[in-house]
């Protein structure tokens, strides 16, 4: 591995290469750092991504500012959308996916930052608050159809995990590799037993475990002995050749970090992945994001389309 000390105004950043190159959740914990791979990890087949609209439809709903960008609130067939649009789209018409807290102020930079080069962002809130369950990643499935199909959006979006949505966007992300161009993931749950199921160092949360385990269907038993989560299924992702982002504070004691970034990294370099961790010394789960987000801004924008 190599390491590189980014130093920020006032936070020191600690960023390592790996790899050949809620409601907010407040308490996600977890399971021992040193749990081993399961024998054998399911994945999901994959699809190859869907052409966007050459004529794409406006977007409906009613339209507010966000940031001093168009904001649009709409459903299609009972389903939420949230898009937040750019003045002037650049070419390719590229996205960013929120999985989970859309527009809270820790990512309005990068939001802003966004918007202003041209990219949309863009969120389901029907999917969200689902854990990352099968019932979630369908529903994602059904909103990547409107987003590329009727509103031409790239097929391949970026996608944006920010604590419990890195459930949603790495299981997404298994069951469909073509369709993502890459992943950013900000103090990530890799892991229900270590949040919301607080079996290792983290906090837990006794609430959302219970809603977790009905999202899945699962027992208390069958979900501490689940084991297809994202630490499980990163295969198809690697294979992919998706490039990964993960911002950590080290201090995080919602969902620590070796015992949801660290083992997720370690298995994902094992099988040829690209990810790089940005490491925030004595920063708990809070706050997220970075001081200042050009490293983040600049890992989105290098996946362009036509790059």
């Amino acid at each position: 591995m190599r390491h590189a000390l980014l130093r920020w105004p006032a936070l020191a950043i600690l960023c390592t290469l790996a790899g050949p190159l809620a409601a907010h959740p407040q308490g996600p914990a977890g399971a021992p750092s040193g749990i081993a791979p399961p024998a054998a990890s399911r994945e999901f087949p994959a699809a190859e991504p869907q052409a966007p609209s050459s004529t794409p439809a406006p977007f409906p709903g009613a339209v507010t500012s966000y940031l001093g960008f168009d904001r649009h609130d709409f459903e299609v067939d009972g389903e939420r959308f949230t898009v937040a649009v750019p003045r002037t789209p650049a070419p390719g018409r590229p996205w960013l996916w929120v999985a989970e807290f859309f527009g809270i102020a820790f990512w309005h930079q990068l939001d802003a930052e966004l918007l202003a080069r041209g990219w949309h962002i863009a969120y389901n809130a029907s999917a969200a608050g689902q854990y990352g369950s099968p019932r979630g990643v369908a529903r994602w499935g059904v909103a990547y159809d409107v987003w590329t199909r009727r509103f031409g959006l790239d097929a391949q979006p970026v996608l944006a995990g920010y604590s419990r949505g890195g459930l949603l966007v790495y299981n997404w992300a298994a069951a469909n590799p073509g369709k993502v161009r890459a992943l950013y993931a900000d103090a990530p749950v890799c892991r229900i037993q270590s949040w919301p199921g607080g079996t290792g160092r983290g906090k837990g949360s006794p609430r959302d475990w219970r809603a977790c385990l009905d999202a899945y269907g699962l027992t208390d038993e069958e979900g501490r002995a689940y084991a297809h989560n994202p630490v499980d299924q990163l295969g198809a992702i690697a294979r992919a050749g998706i490039p990964v982002l993960h911002v950590v504070g080290d201090a995080d004691d919602v969902v620590p970090v070796e015992e949801n970034t660290a083992i997720l990294a370690a298995r994902f370099e094992a099988l040829g992945g690209r990810i790089n961790v940005i490491h925030k010394p004595g920063i708990g789960h809070h706050p997220h994001a970075l001081p200042d987000p050009a490293p983040i801004v600049a890992f989105i924008l290098g996946s362009s389309p036509g790059r």
